[in-house]
């Protein structure tokens, strides 16, 4: 929902007061146009206001929530692959999506219109979550601060999980991390002890989070003609961009104001004090760029000493080992080195710095999610051409629709014996 909430003030239908339905992927599997969290709103007339997925599902998801719009109630629809029928809706990229469908409006099934024109209300980059129920309790809760929420001290939580200290801790151990995080999930809880024991199993309580955290942090050393490249390559992958050079003549050049921060201090003192205020977090890459040793080492020794996302270097090789020594000979811990992308970047036959750039922000997308984010020793990039590669494209964290459904959702998805996806190498 979050993603729609900056044009939610200017859709016509909203603003009318027509009645709307809203469609959220809460569960992915395989190859997907679009992440968890993407929502699509639908009103009575059926105007629309989002994509799900580009449009192989948005046909039949516009007639699903005219349904939801007709009868009250909620769905979740699988949509997936159809090899059988041409006709047939599917995602042609061979994945699966679990869409969620629920009206908006005061009924206790839908969600609260009030609540989405007071997410509205928040800058498009201001930390905000959003908490929904999606089994038959209902219910949303929003969160103002994402990173400092704690469950255990929410009266709202607490209300739409039932009010039970055990669920509310189950949900807390679950929730705080996707918060905290800013990224998007589902977490299932089990009903308290007591509620068990019926005819009828108790429906499980089925939350979805999603977090937006104010953009991550690219802190760039060195002005000079790679940091021009990898600025506007910073900004273009959403970084909050920071370039710092200690020499004024250089840092203060017009070339570089495309920045979100020019900064000329010395690099190792800047990243210091902004570790020590918290603007340096587990998102944060570092690209040192400076290729000086009377700059690199104390950045470096910083730098390894914090939790970052992504730490490079720029050099050839040789200056890789002399900065390998003299960081060991500074006491720098052999197991921080191995977190320490030097020589920067992948191999792509770079040369120029636009090309340089390229390389830097390649190995930043392939480094993502490894290692605990960042800061455990690194495992090896599998970073190669999707034409020499098989199996799914996309390795990011998966969430399967059918691990996910508390029932069964309706299907649109055609199965036959033979499964494409097991040729095609795009999926």
């Amino acid at each position: 929902m979050l993603d729609l909430m900056p044009s939610l003030g200017n859709w016509q239908p909203a603003v009318s007061g027509q009645r709307c339905a809203v469609a959220t992927i809460v569960g992915t599997g395989g190859s997907v146009p679009r992440p968890l969290g993407t929502s699509m709103l639908v009103s009575e007339n059926g105007d629309v206001l989002g994509s799900l997925s580009g449009g192989c599902v948005e046909g039949a998801v516009v007639d699903s929530a005219l349904e939801t719009l007709r009868d009250g109630g909620t769905r979740r629809e699988l949509f997936g692959y159809s090899a059988e029928d041409a006709f047939a809706v599917g995602l042609t990229c061979g994945g699966e999506l679990e869409v969620h469908i629920q009206p908006l409006g005061s009924s206790p099934e839908a969600m609260d219109f009030a609540l989405l024109h007071s997410l509205a209300g928040h800058h498009s980059t201001a930390a905000v979550a959003l908490i929904r129920r999606l089994d038959a309790g209902g219910g949303a809760v929003v969160v103002h601060d994402p990173v400092r929420f704690r469950a255990m001290e929410s009266p709202d939580l607490a209300r739409l999980v039932g009010d039970h200290p055990a669920t509310v801790y189950a949900a807390a151990a679950q929730l705080e991390p996707l918060l905290q995080g800013g990224r998007a999930g589902l977490v299932r809880l089990a009903p308290p002890e007591g509620c068990t024991g019926s005819e009828l199993e108790p429906e499980p309580i089925t939350l979805f989070v999603e977090s937006r955290l104010p953009s991550a942090r690219m802190l760039i050393f060195g002005a000079n003609d790679f940091g021009a490249a990898l600025l506007p390559a910073g900004k273009l992958l959403g970084y909050d961009v920071t370039l710092c050079d200690a020499r004024p003549a250089f840092s203060r050049q017009s070339r570089f104001d495309a920045a979100d921060r020019l900064v000329t201090d010395w690099p190792h003192r800047y990243l210091a004090a902004e570790a020590a205020a918290g603007r340096v977090d587990g998102r944060t890459v570092v690209c040192v760029l400076t290729h000086d040793p009377k700059f690199d080492i104390p950045l470096l020794e910083t730098a390894l000493r914090l939790r970052l996302a992504y730490v490079g270097a720029m050099g050839s090789r040789r200056s890789h080992r002399q900065r390998i020594d003299a960081l060991l000979a500074d006491g720098t811990p052999a197991e921080a080195l191995e977190r320490l992308h030097s020589p920067i970047g992948l191999d792509l036959g770079a040369v120029t710095p636009a090309e340089v750039a390229v390389s830097i922000t390649a190995e930043i997308v392939a480094s993502r999610g490894r290692a605990g984010r960042g800061y455990a020793p690194l495992a090896p990039l599998a970073a190669s051409s999707l034409r020499d590669g098989a199996g799914p494209i996309h390795r990011t964290h998966e969430t399967r629709p059918h691990e996910l459904s508390t029932f069964e959702p309706r299907s649109h998805e055609l199965r036959s014996t033979h499964d494409p996806r097991q040729e095609d190498p795009w999926t």
